[in-house]
């Protein structure tokens, strides 16, 4: 029901094609001349830290997606014709008690796994708490980090997931197709580096987890509060030198990244808990016709 909505708009698959398109050539091009003059990407954001400061090009990486995300809501609101609504949730109006619930379970969930990990290795995390530089960082993020979140989630799980599902009529292929694009679209982070490619394991179980929530619960509420507790907490609570997101966060993790545990604890462990919470208090049913089904 949910992805069929986007039938409510004028059709067309030339729509379809613009907004994607100009996101993932910047991106591209962008990974394209890293890769060209290999350039290492740690590298060159901690020389833009010290040049421009951590506010400051955090600011900017937000500022990016939040004009995406703009355009992208005017694009189907006066191209398609589609309702923001439509876009959102299969339901009458936005259940904010959704976004709310899910964000503090993903918040609540951070912030007592990364004070465990610190009582327990405290050598792993350095104390970076300034009152004033924090406080600065703190009314940035609540402001722009939603924006972010809202883009990837409206562009990835709402529109694209919407356009693909009726141009093949087939749920699964919608689902896996943004999952994986998701996760390529990460590609050129600093994690990627760090870590190995295997972190993209994460990052494409992520967007299967996140596809999987929209489609069972026929909407983005779950989606959008998931991602935006994701960031927000993440960048306010710790932080580390070889991520993307560098901010005067609480904590700066120093220790060297364990690849299997990150990988795959979440993928593997939190995630199918998640699911599980979800479907017990949404009552979810019929998984096999809202994940495999045709689009009619």
């Amino acid at each position: 029901m949910y992805i069929a909505q986007g039938k409510q708009g004028k059709l067309g698959l030339w729509k379809y094609i613009p907004i994607p398109l100009i996101f993932v050539a910047i991106l591209g091009l962008q990974y394209l001349v890293m890769t060209l003059l290999n350039i290492d990407t740690a590298a060159l954001m901690e020389k833009e830290i010290l040049e421009r400061g951590k506010n400051s090009v955090f600011v900017e990486g937000m500022l990016f997606m939040a004009a995406f995300l703009i355009a992208l809501l005017f694009w189907v609101k006066y191209v398609h014709k589609q309702s923001i609504l439509s876009l959102t949730t299969s339901r009458t109006e936005v259940d904010w008690g959704r976004i709310f619930f899910i964000f503090g379970l993903m918040s609540s969930f951070i912030i007592i796994s990364t004070l465990l990990v610190y009582f327990l290795y405290p050598e792993i995390y350095e104390i970076n708490f300034e009152p004033v530089p924090f406080l600065i960082l703190a009314v940035i993020a609540v402001l722009l980090v939603p924006l972010q979140t809202s883009f990837e989630e409206y562009l990835f799980r709402g529109y694209l997931m919407q356009g693909l599902g009726i141009a093949t009529k087939s749920k699964l292929f919608a689902l896996l197709f943004t999952s994986i694009l998701f996760g390529v679209m990460h590609i050129a982070n600093p994690e990627v580096g760090k870590i190995g490619p295997i972190i993209m394991v994460y990052y494409i179980g992520t967007g299967l987890f996140l596809g999987i929530i929209t489609l069972m619960d026929e909407g983005l509420e779950l989606a959008l509060g998931f991602h935006a507790a994701n960031n927000l907490v993440s960048v306010l609570l710790v932080t580390a030198d070889w991520t993307a997101l560098q901010t005067d966060s609480i904590f700066i993790d120093v220790s060297e990244p364990d690849s299997g545990y990150q990988v795959l604890f979440p993928v593997l462990i939190i995630f199918p808990i998640f699911l599980f919470i979800l479907s017990k208090k949404y009552k979810w049913t019929n998984w096999k016709d809202k994940l495999l089904g045709s689009v009619n």
